[in-house]
């Protein structure tokens, strides 16, 4: 028989305070979705991560009730669960806008601009790291390395890419999300609201229109040390990570290619190693079979 999380506070002596309940046609919809995540894991306890989304997805953020929630499908005490809803910052604990808005202050994107960034949109929205425009739209927060650097700076909404901003351009842009215009990433999935990406998050799918073929993957700036190294001669574009912005008309670059006759850079040339070179230290490589 599986104790509850209240009794098993109880047990150990610490009562746990009660926590408003979710309406009954929310539970009863939210324990659909929780068995079917559940369903996923030879142990339970594992879908506790995508649980929190699915609260979250509901509330905006990860409520008193959400925790409850978990802890009561989940049969553990919600001190566990608080335990990891605050221990990952994906997790809000408080009430946020429809689009968190992250500013990599992190190194390359700090001294390409981030901090200045940061500091325009402080301004420009009248809030602070973490705090929440009057409308409920847009959360403003610094956010650590998404490894995307070779665009640096990057701005993120709700966990989707916007390369080689600007002040001027992230001001245009927290202005059209907050306006309801169209907002679109400059890679990867259509923009969406935070409680909708809470939700796919989840584990469920993701039913935007388009979301299946848009692709995340790498761009030209990520791929040029790709190309060299295949020979390939057709030039790369780039573009300029001082003056490019998806809302302000980006200038683009070309960059230079070797031809296969021009020597490269040392970091870039083969390498004699000894399956190419028979007098290196470490002898030839031997044949299969000899």
């Amino acid at each position: 028989m599986t104790t509850s999380s209240s009794e098993r506070g109880v047990s150990l002596g610490m009562p746990e305070l009660p926590a408003p309940d979710y309406p009954d046609d929310v539970r009863a919809r939210l324990e659909t979705d929780a068995r079917e995540i559940i369903a996923r894991y030879p142990d339970s306890r594992s879908a506790l991560l995508p649980l929190l989304h699915l609260v979250q997805s509901e509330e905006g953020h990860v409520t008193r009730t959400g925790m409850q929630f978990c802890a009561d499908v989940l049969g553990l005490t919600t001190a566990e669960v608080t335990a990891v809803a605050t221990f990952y910052t994906m997790y809000r604990r408080k009430p946020s806008g429809d689009y968190q808005v992250g500013v990599c202050t992190n190194t390359l994107c700090a001294v390409m601009g981030g901090d200045a960034i940061f500091e325009a949109l402080q301004e420009h929205l009248g809030v602070g790291n973490g705090e929440t425009t009057d409308d409920g739209k847009v959360t403003l927060e610094h956010i650590e390395c998404n490894a995307a650097c070779d665009y640096a700076p990057v701005v993120m909404v709700n966990w989707e890419f916007f390369d080689n901003q600007t002040p001027a351009s992230v001001r245009r842009l927290v202005d059209d999300l907050r306006a309801g215009r169209p907002v679109t990433p400059t890679r990867g999935a259509p923009l969406c609201t935070f409680k909708e990406t809470a939700r796919i998050l989840a584990g469920f799918p993701d039913e935007r229109e388009g979301a299946t073929e848009s692709g995340g993957s790498a761009g030209p700036a990520s791929l040029v040390g790709l190309r060299l190294a295949r020979g390939e001669a057709a030039p790369a574009r780039v573009v300029h990570p001082r003056e490019g912005g998806p809302h302000d008309g980006s200038r683009e670059t070309a960059v230079h290619e070797p031809s296969p006759t021009e020597h490269l850079s040392s970091h870039d040339a083969p390498h004699d190693t000894s399956a190419s070179d028979p007098s290196h230290p470490a002898g030839p490589v031997a044949e299969e079979g000899e």
